[in-house]
């Protein structure tokens, strides 16, 4: 009888125990894959700006690094523009310019996991780009984008300890949930086909993330775009791949977050002075995707990480060092921008901003306000940003990197004029000039309130860049228009077109 009882007990307990892991494993069916991923674009500056308030690398790795504890399946990715332009980059080490090694040495100590290629990487030669992309950990992709060399059109690669790996179109990482539980995401991208080079080919993007899109969409479970365009590009790309949850846009350099019928456009201010957080819940048996989307910003309440605030300050002490030729205080606030000074690349070439008007007043500043106009080309600035609040040396020094000495030159007014004509018809590019005390008005150039005599000898401050003829083949010292160049000694403050800034900005 008593054996009959335990028997009855164990099948009981076997029978209960067996409904309970069918219950669990059905219940863990229904359990959510959840992941992350951090969102950066646009990102010039490995430290801190505007005074240290915002933005900064190793702040952006602290928010990582907590996002890891909380769940270990997180990307960190960059949707491009990254390798120029920089204050750091232009400068020499071992009389090599720096060309953004600093920033894939940065992204490499935070374990990026991919980006996308940006315009602006490719302001490199092909020879540093190679190196770069040779030096970095992560990966790069992009649909359109090929490498052009002998009339051929071949990917971009990377070469690691002589091995040579042929760059993809896309992306996919693989995360585990449990034993033998996997999720594969997929990433999709293209690049803004704005900055021709002689060894880039650049493939229409939409014909191209269109196909790539087909072609990962059978291997993965999700697919998510990581893009550098216009954000009108993008929306058009949304419009086109209806079923893409989400794309992670570059370029602009304000945040926005837009949505095309159910497809979310994700972009950071640049700089890292915002970064995106997205958080995904993935359900395996209805195969639904849902994510949430936070904007947060990177100030200096965030705390800096140790590893990478030691490979900044490596890079931050070289800095410092060559502005201090030039300016005793890098830190020190100059000036307090109430309303944004725009030296975005578009503007700053295509119309006269507020930026420029500050520089070119600064150039006649430095001659005592004795010059009859001041000209600087829009291709000096090389920022493409807006600068706003407190704003320290560093920040000119990131505007006007290549410096270079303000010239008082004598010329004609036929040729002054001829020289205004060149500049306006250049807009859009590098040629374009901003100006201060000369406009055009009713098809007439003005110097303030008088007309331009071409017989009368002017008085013009120009950036030293502009008399080497590269930008407008006629003015250089050899046209016997150019009646006169004085060029200033190292003591004074027209000896450095940045030094002209941090000093006029400094009165105001």
């Amino acid at each position: 009888m008593k054996s009959i009882k335990l028997l009855l007990l164990l099948t009981s307990f076997v029978f209960l125990n067996g409904c309970s892991n069918k219950k669990l494993q059905s219940s863990n069916t229904h359990v959510p894959y959840e992941f992350s991923i951090l969102q950066l674009n646009d990102v010039y500056e490995i430290s801190p700006i505007q005074g240290g308030k915002y933005g900064g690398m190793a702040r952006v790795e602290t928010v990582h690094q907590d996002l890891l504890r909380k769940n270990k399946n997180v990307l960190l990715v960059h949707a491009g523009d990254f390798l120029n332009p920089s204050l750091l980059g232009t400068i020499k080490v071992n009389g090599e310019r720096v060309r953004g090694k600093q920033m894939v040495e940065v992204m490499n100590a935070m374990n990026f996991d991919v980006t996308a290629f940006g315009n602006h990487e490719f302001d490199l030669s092909y020879k540093d780009l190679q190196k770069r992309i040779n030096e970095s950990s992560f990966d790069w992709i992009s649909s359109n984008v090929l490498h052009k060399i002998s009339g051929k059109k071949e990917r971009f690669y990377k070469e690691t300890i002589g091995v040579k790996k042929d760059l993809k179109d896309t992306y996919i990482k693989e995360f585990t949930f449990g034993e033998n539980k996997t999720l594969r995401v997929g990433f999709i991208s293209v690049c803004i086909p704005s900055n021709p080079k002689d060894y880039v080919h650049y493939g229409n993007i939409y014909e191209n993330i269109k196909r790539s899109y087909n072609e990962l969409k059978p291997k993965v479970d999700i697919v998510l775009g990581l893009t550098h365009l216009s954000i009108d590009q993008d929306k058009k790309i949304a419009e086109m791949l209806p079923e893409l949850p989400l794309i992670m846009g570059g370029h602009e350099h304000t945040n926005s977050y837009d949505y095309v019928g159910n497809v979310a456009i994700a972009k950071a201010d640049a700089n890292a002075k915002t970064v995106y957080i997205h958080r995904f819940k993935y359900d395996p048996s209805a195969k639904t995707l849902t994510f949430k989307s936070e904007l947060k910003e990177i100030n200096d309440k965030i705390t800096s990480n140790v590893k990478v605030s030691t490979i900044i300050k490596k890079w931050q002490d070289i800095l410092n060092i060559k502005i201090k030729e030039v300016v005793d205080n890098p830190e020190e606030v100059i000036y307090i921008a109430s309303e944004p000074l725009d030296a975005r690349d578009t503007p700053i070439r295509s119309i006269q901003t507020n930026m420029g008007d500050m520089i070119t007043r600064s150039m006649s500043y430095a001659y005592n306000n004795e010059v009859d106009c001041a000209l600087v080309n829009g291709g000096s600035v090389r920022i493409d940003d807006v600068l706003s609040g407190d704003i320290n040396a560093i920040d000119i020094f990131r505007v006007l990197p290549y410096g270079g000495a303000v010239l008082k030159v004598n010329l004609t007014g036929a040729l002054l004029e001829k020289v205004l004509d060149y500049g306006m018809s250049s807009a859009g590019t590098g040629a374009y000039l901003q100006r201060y005390n000369v406009n055009k008005v009713g098809g007439k150039w003005m110097i303030g309130e008088n007309e331009i005599n071409k017989s009368k000898e002017y008085s013009v401050a120009f950036s030293d860049y502009l008399l080497k003829g590269f930008d407008i083949p006629f003015l250089n010292e050899k046209n016997k228009e150019v009646l006169h160049i004085y060029e200033p000694q190292k003591n004074e403050i027209a000896y450095d077109i940045r030094r002209a800034t941090i000093t006029y900005l400094k009165e105001l």
